[in-house]
């Protein structure tokens, strides 16, 4: 805590300040002022928790400097001192919530009391604020989680008396505005906080005469419901802008929102909703943009006759024939026609990259390449969770590169290996899959296929199947989602500790502190 003496006399400040231990009393930084004046500049300044100040001085007298004060510091405490024992001033301490009113000259024991006394009476008024502060962010969450849905006579009443209760601006003509932010992680241990950001979003408005109420959905996603008594200026729209993507900066990818405004509060929905839809076209820009309608109004109109009819079948078939330039060219058309395309929706574009996914593995396989480091499954997943049309795009790109790169230098497997190895990857998930499994699939006897298999790639069939398994588990380690017990029956054991016994061989981690040196 800080503590600020005023006094004009010199000797007075000296004397306080060498006599008292004020780290024993909770006092980090003691600061002093010569006169009322100079003590409201320091005040201002340094923001004082305690104030110890003389009554009468030269240019402004303590009681008006601490009038002056009261709007500026409410929960500073005052502590007065003077030599004269007069009723008006006594009045003005009493009224102005004096912890005492010490006479001169000054007793140290008097002053460390009330020093204590008013460090215990400025905590509890902390400690008041924080849970009126909590009390309110829960109220307004859980408005803010009401607007998100569609209004009903029940809601209805309910937000009404939510409303009044937070000392939102109501009435017909209140409009709300509603900015939605998608965060790609969930976040974690990042300052500011969500709350944090609200508490200052919240500042910020006033300033405009505007206010707002926050919820967080899903972790993701930090709904901001915006009140205005009339329709959001432009001055008020680009401070917005600025505080979101400023505060915002420190976080990974996201996208920030701000839909239309509504008039009234029972067109919230329509408000959220506004804002929803400008979130879908966010996959389809680079991260960290910030979206608005105008923005997307003033954006040229795609033309859907550049895009190819059945492009996964002209890629399918440049692949098989090994035409790079055609790939390239499918594959630039792509991005121009995707590009901050707001006609399209993510999933439909996410339909199609998966089907040219799926063309390029089935090009991988006719040429006897290496299978792509992801299943059927783990390939939706990456779809699932691709945050942008971007990301999506470059690893259409880059898998397209590697396949070309390996036709250049890979020497053909032997058809027999490939059948092995292409057996393995469908089935290496099944507990019970054998070396007769694996041999009755390609038609020749168990032990002529392991000593065929040894000699051709210098490993083992188990040792194969064994590496494969391994390193899809390291895959799904990576994705938090997945339990390791759930790891261990999708890679094929259905003993956990053999699992750990053999990923550890394997690693030289267990599974557990595999994940763990990932994050």
């Amino acid at each position: 805590m800080k503590l600020l003496i005023v006094d004009d006399e010199e000797l007075t400040r000296t004397g306080v300040i060498s006599s008292i231990d004020w780290k024993a009393l909770g006092i980090e930084e003691v600061l002093q002022a010569d006169d009322g004046i100079n003590g409201l500049e320091i005040a201002r300044k340094y923001r004082p928790e305690i104030i110890l100040c003389d009554v009468r001085m030269p240019r402004m007298t303590g009681i008006a400097m601490l009038e002056k004060l009261e709007n500026i510091l409410p929960d500073s405490i005052p502590i007065f001192m003077s030599g004269y024992s007069d009723k008006d001033y006594l009045k003005a301490a009493i009224k102005l919530k004096a912890v005492s009113y010490i006479e001169k000259p000054l007793n140290p024991s008097e002053i460390r009391e009330a020093v204590l006394e008013a460090r215990e009476r400025y905590l509890k008024k902390v400690r008041s604020h924080r849970g009126e502060a909590l009390q309110s962010m829960k109220t307004a969450s859980h408005l803010a989680q009401l607007l998100t849905t569609p209004c009903n006579d029940t809601s209805s009443t309910e937000i009404q008396h939510l409303i009044t209760e937070l000392l939102l601006p109501s009435g017909p003509g209140i409009h709300i505005t509603c900015a939605v932010i998608h965060l790609h992680t969930v976040p974690e241990f990042i300052e500011p906080s969500p709350e944090k950001i609200y508490q200052k979003f919240h500042l910020l408005l006033s300033h405009y005469h505007a206010d707002c109420v926050f919820v967080a959905k899903k972790l993701q996603y930090l709904v901001y419901f915006i009140f205005t008594t009339g329709p959001v200026s432009s001055t008020l729209s680009n401070a917005m802008k600025e505080f979101l993507c400023e505060q915002f900066q420190n976080y990974d990818d996201h996208f920030i929102a701000l839909g239309e405004s509504f008039t009234g509060i029972s067109h919230a929905y329509q408000a959220y909703t506004s804002a929803v839809i400008l979130l879908e076209s966010s996959f389809f820009f680079p991260v960290n943009s910030y979206l608005t309608p105008e923005m997307i109004t003033a954006l040229p109109l795609k033309v859907s006759e550049t895009m190819p009819t059945a492009i996964d079948g002209l890629f399918s078939e440049a692949l098989t024939s090994q035409n790079n330039s055609t790939c390239q060219e499918l594959l630039t058309k792509l991005q121009k026609h995707y590009d901050q395309n707001t006609n399209v929706l993510p999933d439909q574009t996410k339909d199609l990259y998966y089907k040219l996914f799926i063309a390029l593995e089935n090009a991988r396989k006719q040429q006897q390449l290496s299978a792509l480091s992801y299943t059927s499954s783990s390939m939706v997943s990456f779809l699932e969770k691709c945050f942008t049309y971007q990301e999506l795009h470059n690893t259409l790109i880059k898998q397209t590169y590697l396949y070309f790169e390996e036709l250049q230098t890979s020497v053909p497997e032997h058809s027999t290996i490939f059948l092995i190895k292409d057996y393995i990857s469908k089935n290496y998930n099944r507990e019970t899959l054998s070396v007769k499994d694996i041999s009755s699939h390609v038609f020749l006897s168990a032990s002529y296929v392991c000593t065929f298999f040894k000699n051709e790639t210098g490993r083992t069939l188990n040792q194969y199947l064994t590496e494969y398994r391994m390193e899809k588990a390291k895959n799904l380690l990576a994705d938090p989602r997945y339990k390791i017990a759930d790891i261990s029956s999708r890679v094929g054991y259905s003993d956990g500790n053999y699992f750990g016994k053999s990923f550890k061989k394997y690693t030289g981690l267990s599974p557990s502190e595999y994940r763990e040196k990932l994050n």
